[in-house]
């Protein structure tokens, strides 16, 4: 019988393993070249004056086997929501439970912070995690599209503009 798994909020000493995990989603989800964050980033980012996510890891016999990572977004037409940034749970450990038990500890943090809602993006071909979802009864949205500038675009853009004002 395997050891239980218990979820808890992630510490700074987390951050190695957390990165990991995400390089592991990354390469699941056939972008592997796409992780830039750095734990040193993680850990500003996280864990410095104005923290601007959390996360929750889960962990079986003290080794850290999934991750479910969040943060606050405000709509203009709802108010205050969670946004589920990723939930990854290692390979190996699929299909176990840590992934319910991850989401089932998000969405309790949602309702007692008082969000109105709690959103999160899944690729269309990621027919586990859709499943998944649907369990929990949650609306899948085709109709928006996801828009994203990189960082050397937006200076690019900047430089651009200030040579035509």
């Amino acid at each position: 019988m395997p050891a239980p798994i218990t979820i808890r909020e992630g510490k700074k000493e987390d951050l190695p393993r957390t990165l990991e995990l995400i390089k592991e989603l990354a390469t699941y989800e056939r972008a592997p070249h796409e992780v830039i964050t750095t734990v040193e980033q993680m850990e500003r980012d996280g864990f410095g004056p104005n923290p601007i996510f959390g996360f929750f890891v889960a962990e079986r016999a003290g080794v850290i086997i999934g991750i479910s990572l969040y943060y606050w977004r405000y709509s203009t037409w709802k108010g205050k929501r969670l946004y589920l940034e990723d939930i990854i749970v290692t390979e190996r450990e699929r299909g176990q439970g840590a992934g319910k038990l991850l989401f089932d500890r998000t969405m309790e943090l949602a309702v007692r912070e008082n969000c109105t809602g709690m959103m999160w993006q899944v690729l269309e071909w990621n027919t586990p995690a859709i499943n998944f979802y649907k369990k929990y009864g949650a609306r899948l949205d085709a109709e928006w599209t996801n828009c994203s500038l990189e960082r050397e675009q937006l200076i690019e853009w900047v430089k651009e503009s200030k040579r035509v004002t």
